[in-house]
């Protein structure tokens, strides 16, 4: 059974707690979200459907970690992963043939 609060201050610390919970939980929802659907449109065979993507999502983790719900240095790991993944994906294509032979 949850610890129910007795003192006025202690309420109010815990409704404090919900409210935070429910919108860092609503925040953390978007961006794992927001994520996977760039990791979906950087599998997919269109390069801008998937830069817009990774837009989107760069907008949203950068939202969360100014909120508080996510650290910054989080934020900027999983945004530095999703550009690896459509460099690796969409730009290395054209790479090898610009590439001169011995």
């Amino acid at each position: 059974m949850p610890h129910i609060p007795d003192h006025p201050s202690a309420r109010k610390r815990h409704r404090q707690s919900l409210k935070r919970q429910a919108r860092n939980r609503a925040i953390k929802t978007r961006v794992r979200t927001a994520a996977k659907n760039a990791q979906e449109a950087i599998g997919g065979s269109d390069p801008q459907a998937a830069a817009a993507a990774l837009r989107q999502a760069m907008k949203v983790l950068n939202k969360a970690a100014t909120k508080g719900a996510l650290r910054k240095n989080t934020a900027s790991r999983k945004i530095a992963r999703l550009s690896r993944q459509l460099h690796k994906a969409h730009h290395g294509q054209a790479a090898p043939a610009a590439q001169p032979s011995a």
